[in-house]
């Protein structure tokens, strides 16, 4: 009834973003553990070290059934 993927990746998903794709963005928000924010087609993504304002070159790490991890490409 329940699977055991809670949190992992989910092949299934329907995010608008893949592993290893890069993308210019500009941070919006910053999370409480201090990464800074940003939506691709309203999917959220998490930028470690973006402050709020840059607009930066990311490259996805990570991506999870409701939100993906990156980092900043320089």
């Amino acid at each position: 009834m329940f699977g055991s993927n809670y949190g992992r990746d989910d092949r299934s998903n329907n995010s608008p973003i893949n592993e290893g794709e890069e993308y210019d963005v500009k941070i919006e928000d910053l999370g409480r553990d201090g990464d800074g924010i940003t939506r691709i087609e309203g999917f959220v993504v998490f930028v470690s070290g973006a402050k709020v304002g840059d607009e930066v070159k990311i490259r996805v790490n990570s991506v999870r059934r409701n939100f993906g991890f990156a980092e900043v490409v320089e």
